[in-house]
């Protein structure tokens, strides 16, 4: 079972308190209906629901839960994951720009000057070179790296990767991928 399909079991708030009374020792229906106050009209379609789901089993006449289906379904998601794409050739750089960036947004701005630089590095290679922006449109490029959009601009600036004159940047810095 997916991580998704378990989420969808237990996304009604009514099969999620069937399935919570349970856990917590619920073993009958009318255990159920008195843990979650819920009316046996809503108890008995959850369960069977649940069964269906495989998180409720009926063991020796009573409810059972599954563990183990939860870490099953966690293991199965991890082994399918796709590998992250490289975001720089470099190992070394490759790592420092892992731990700070996540889903194409930074986490958060490197303490470390040199961890620093690799991501601004990165972060300058969204900009054209040769090309001047303005500084709405440098605003709405960074906000999209990380919300405290004028601290990476500053941080480009002082470090060389973008020069400024009466609010229009460009690019004046770091590699250059042909």
């Amino acid at each position: 079972m997916t991580p998704t399909a378990l989420c969808g079991l237990l996304a009604e708030s009514d099969r999620l308190q069937v399935f919570a009374a349970v856990v917590l020792g619920a073993r009958s229906l009318s255990a159920v209906e008195s843990a979650t106050g819920l009316p046996a009209r809503v108890v008995e379609p959850a369960i069977r629901r649940l069964q269906q789901g495989g998180l409720l089993a009926v063991a020796e006449g009573e409810l059972a839960t599954s563990a183990e289906l939860f870490k099953d379904a966690v293991r199965a998601a991890a082994t399918q994951a796709e590998p992250q794409p490289q975001l720089d050739p470099d190992r070394q750089r490759d790592l420092i720009l892992r731990t700070f960036i996540t889903d194409g947004r930074l986490t958060q701005i490197p303490a470390a000057n040199a961890k620093r630089m690799v991501v601004l590095e990165h972060i300058a290679s969204s900009f054209e070179p040769g090309v001047r922006y303005p500084e709405r449109e440098v605003n709405a490029i960074l906000r999209a790296w990380h919300d405290d959009h004028a601290a990476l601009r500053r941080y480009l600036v002082d470090a060389d990767l973008l020069s400024r004159d009466t609010n229009e940047y460009w690019r004046s810095g770091g590699p250059v991928v042909l």
